[in-house]
């Protein structure tokens, strides 16, 4: 049998009001559904190259796009179609982007693995493991000393942690006292190995501890508890205080990339997790609290499987990018 221990909240978590819950389910199930679409998309050859998707990490991205604040800048890794959603990139410029065509987000140039959209925040996913923390600390530098009152978020996998970029990059914000939030998005795998072959400690938080900064273990699958301890960690960020370093317990359901089945996984392991799937979460809350029932979830699913449908067959009748095109988007002019 598999055990998943489950971190208790360091802070109050109070239910959020209903529109809150409601945009963050509606959130959820459009990352979700676009996910598994762009899994079907990539099998039937109509996205080239690869594909990480973050199916039933959902929670993490939604709750934490909860509190963030225009200006607020986001770097992630190349599992990273799930933020760009959740900070409001429109499913058109993330489905042209996959199929490589001019209406992306990056005029499809960038694919897959580097959505990135300023206009929302989003400076860019990375496909180098760990090379965004850096960026983020430079980001949350530029705000610190523009005074714009601005925070700078970075999300990243478990095994990012045993690199010198995150250390150099915990140690820096620490000693400049950026407001910086270091966001690991643990499931529990780096590529293909568990957390234990490759790192000494179970909860990566500890880690904070040597330098100087607040590490907290959070319950990733519940959307509420991460809206809960981010907002803690960004007000110390807006006031002054310097980086806190978050640890998301959350698990993927599909495997590393592309067509990777996941056969290193335990026995069970899929199943228990799948059990503390993070829309089906806040579906019970809200169910119990009288916000939504069984029909109105069935009907919001449906609509947004229809609208992911059609987004697609518009996706696939947009143009490529010319020859010409590549002598564009080289180089900023500001």
């Amino acid at each position: 049998m598999v055990v998943i221990n489950i971190p208790e909240p360091t802070v109050t978590v109070a239910p959020l009001d209903v529109d809150t819950r409601m945009a963050a389910l509606r959130k959820m199930l459009e990352i979700r559904l676009t996910e598994e679409r762009i899994q079907e998309m990539f099998l039937a050859n109509l996205i080239r190259g690869t594909t990480h998707l973050c199916i039933g990490q959902e929670g993490v991205s939604t709750g934490v796009a909860s509190v963030l604040r225009k200006g607020d800048t986001v770097t992630c890794t190349y599992r990273g179609h799930g933020h760009a959603l959740a900070l409001g990139m429109s499913v058109q410029a993330m489905i042209a982007e996959m199929m490589g065509k001019t209406s992306g987000c990056c005029h499809g140039k960038g694919g897959s693995m580097h959505m990135t959209d300023a206009s929302i925040g989003l400076l860019g996913a990375n496909a180098i493991v760990g090379a965004q923390l850096p960026i983020a600390v430079g980001a949350a530098l530029t705000a610190k000393m523009k005074n714009t009152g601005a925070i700078s978020v970075t999300f990243f996998g478990d095994a990012a942690t045993n690199i010198g970029a995150f250390h150099e990059s915990l140690n820096l914000a620490s000693v400049w006292k950026l407001p910086v939030i270091f966001i690991c998005e643990n499931n529990r795998y780096g590529e293909y190995s568990p957390q234990h072959w490759t790192t000494p400690v179970e909860n990566l938080s500890v880690r904070a501890a040597a330098y100087n900064m607040p590490g907290v273990t959070v319950d990733g699958q519940d959307m509420e508890t991460v809206h809960a301890e981010f907002k803690v960690a960004a007000e110390r960020a807006r006031s002054g205080e310097g980086p806190t370093f978050l640890e998301m317990k959350t698990y993927r359901y599909l495997g590393h990339s592309r067509t990777d089945t996941g056969p290193y996984r335990p026995p069970g392991e899929l199943d228990a997790w799948k059990e503390r799937d993070p829309i089906l979460l806040l579906k019970a809350k809200m169910i119990a609290d009288g916000q939504l029932d069984e029909v109105e979830f069935a009907e919001l699913r449906d609509a947004t499987e229809r609208y992911i449908a059609e987004v697609v067959e518009w996706a696939r009748q947009e143009p490529y990018p010319t020859e010409a095109d590549l002598l564009t988007d080289i180089f900023y002019e500001g």
